[in-house]
């Protein structure tokens, strides 16, 4: 399975062009998704040049080495891809519809297959939010 993983708000915070800080718990969680020889992580980010770097030095630093930056495979230019878009099975992103999930959720998801079904009821159930559908919920019936 390949997995592509944002950097500014998903890794660290937002304080782009600088590097944020990291959030808690999403390179130990990424890194152990990258011991199971069934993930590969692909890093996904807007960053390019000099601030790429960066952001892959940081990743590096801690011990999170990708299978491949802004491409699907190693050997792939970025900038052949056009339009640069990635064949993988699942993107982590914080501008994901709803926001970044708990790095413990992302674990959970990704490991557990239910990325690919709903998880409303898992999340009613941990979170003990109301059995409500989301419309009801927005529109008050």
């Amino acid at each position: 399975m390949q997995i592509a993983v944002d950097f500014d708000g998903t890794i660290v915070t937002h304080e782009y062009p600088k590097i944020g800080k990291e959030i808690p718990f999403a390179i130990d969680t990424l890194k152990r998704l990258q011991q199971r020889p069934e993930y590969q992580l692909i890093l996904w980010t807007v960053r390019e040049g000099v601030l790429l770097e960066e952001a892959i030095e940081y990743c590096r630093n801690r011990g999170l080495v990708f299978y491949a930056v802004n491409s699907n495979y190693p050997e792939e230019s970025p900038e052949h891809l056009e339009p640069r878009k990635l064949q993988v099975d699942v993107f982590i992103d914080d501008r994901n519809l709803g926001g970044l999930p708990d790095w413990g959720i992302i674990y959970r998801m990704i490991t557990s297959g239910k990325y690919l079904e709903p998880i409303t009821s898992d999340i009613e159930r941990e979170y003990q939010l109301p059995k409500k559908g989301f419309f009801d919920t927005l529109f008050g019936k």
